[in-house]
């Protein structure tokens, strides 16, 4: 149970707790939410500290918000938890904003969790776990690389080594890798509905829904996907930017977020285009909304669900249609007069 805790979520950890859900950690955030939960937790139970990491030079901020800081972690437990019979200390955590990447950034941050891991076990026996957080990346283009095992082997090998030169028990490692685990189980496929040339350099392919609502992390974080046309491969290619729907000037898809020149088929009216986004299956739909009102009221799209059935053979099946503008008028609490 992670992040800044308002008292309904500590409300709720109790009731897993007092209901016999004695594994469940509560990461403590800040100072106060230690008494909070003690106030509703009957009986010893189990937590974890964040610590909140340094983020990269270039970042807005110096210190993530989230966590207590490095050089507090060791007081916070000596004055808090390690004469209160009712807590037990399991797990340090810690999470790198920008994700776990080969570079000095990275492997120093690590380092230094590492060392509070090994201040935190001499004085704590029980604390037995560290969590590293997420941060794996996906595939985001055909030409992408990354060397996940040797990532891997060496997070563990850093581990073991500190602890070993400490003599301390190296922890149990755990993982928060949603965006690698759930990535590649969504797409998201577009019509070009027209192509417009706004001068001499620039042509805009409209598709017929917008990057804001169902890839809003283009538009928030500049982020890429895997981009292909799903149809006319061997037709004539050419250069293009991709815009949305909506009035927005922030609607579109550009070629420094694909790193390269954007290059599709010829834009012909009499023959349909169609292009795919590939690896979205993370965060998208939380974040635009699903069934809800979406910027400038364009429609949520069909989802189809594709999967194999007992023959290996490709299925599938609708699992809800475009949002209609009745949809979205019931929300806004319209209603058809008999």
């Amino acid at each position: 149970c992670n992040g800044f805790k308002r008292d309904e979520y500590i409300s709720n950890i109790a009731r897993l707790i007092n209901n016999g859900h004695k594994n469940t950690i509560p990461i403590i955030d800040n100072y106060e939410e230690l008494d909070l939960l003690q106030a509703e937790i009957k009986g010893k139970f189990k937590i974890g500290i964040r610590i909140a990491a340094e983020e990269e030079p270039k970042f807005e901020f110096y210190t993530s918000r989230l966590g207590i800081g490095y050089k507090n972690i060791v007081s916070f437990y000596k004055k808090q938890i390690q004469e209160n019979d009712k807590l037990e200390l399991k797990m340090l955590h810690f999470f790198i904003n920008t994700g776990i990447n080969d570079t000095s950034y990275y492997w120093n941050e690590l380092v230094k969790c590492i060392k509070v891991y090994i201040a935190l076990k001499k004085e704590c026996p029980t604390l037995d776990g560290l969590n590293i957080g997420g941060g794996f990346p996906i595939k985001n283009s055909l030409a992408f690389e990354y060397d996940y095992q040797y990532m891997i082997d060496e997070i563990i090998n850093q581990i073991k080594i500190a602890c070993d030169e400490a003599e301390v028990d190296v922890p149990n490692i755990f993982t928060e890798f949603g965006s690698f685990t759930v990535g590649e189980s969504g797409g998201a496929i577009y019509q070009i509905l027209y192509q417009k040339q706004q001068n001499d350099r620039e042509k805009w392919n409209m598709i017929d829904s917008s990057f804001i609502t169902t890839l809003p992390d283009t538009w928030a974080i500049n982020k890429r996907f895997i981009m292909l046309a799903v149809n006319r491969w061997n037709d004539t290619y050419e250069r293009v930017l991709l815009g949305g729907l909506t009035c927005d000037s922030d609607d579109y898809y550009n070629s420094e977020q694909n790193m390269n020149a954007i290059y599709l088929p010829k834009y012909n009216k009499e023959k349909p285009l169609y292009i795919g986004f590939f690896n979205t299956g993370a965060y998208q739909e939380t974040i635009g909304g699903y069934g809800g009102l979406h910027h400038c009221l364009i429609p949520q799209p069909k989802h189809i669900l594709i999967d194999r059935d007992e023959n290996g053979i490709l299925a599938t099946e609708v699992f809800s249609e475009q949002q209609t503008s009745d949809d979205v008028l019931k929300i806004l609490g319209y209603t058809k007069k008999a």
